[in-house]
């Protein structure tokens, strides 16, 4: 295991909870995102993890791409909605709000455990470098 490993391990592990909050996010801005009955929804996005191996017996995470949920969303009666169709209905993602939130702060909670293992990794070095200061 190389010195700076913890600092590039965590690093990784902040990048891919970064982009799985983005995606959440994006999810969330859109959970009422109207289309038209012959349009595709908006489809949820999911950020698929990969684990690395450097080689060392060390590794880390990222992120391998995006999945998307379907497209096809439900019908929703709206007659107001100016996408609504004949019958009055529109097309909305199939998104749970209560999902996403779980979703979100589990997201939160790992960036902010990799900042902390980041944190802890760096008071670690810099005891390190202060050793031989004081002989």
């Amino acid at each position: 295991m190389s010195t700076f490993d913890a600092l590039r391990i965590s690093g990784s592990g902040m990048t891919l909870h970064r982009k799985y909050l983005d995606a959440v996010s994006d999810n969330i801005a859109n959970i009422n995102t109207a289309a038209a009955p012959g349009q595709e929804a908006f489809k949820e996005r999911f950020i698929v993890a990969q684990a690395v191996d450097y080689g060392s017996g060390t590794g880390g995470v990222r992120v391998a791409g995006a999945a998307f949920g379907s497209g096809e969303g439900k019908l929703v009666y709206s007659p107001d909605n100016p996408l609504a169709d004949d019958e009055g209905y529109v097309r909305m993602p199939d998104i749970d709000l209560g999902t996403q939130m779980t979703n979100l702060l589990i997201a939160q909670r790992g960036y902010q455990a990799n900042i902390s293992a980041i944190s802890r990794a760096t008071d670690a070095y810099q005891a390190a470098l202060s050793l031989g200061k004081n002989l």
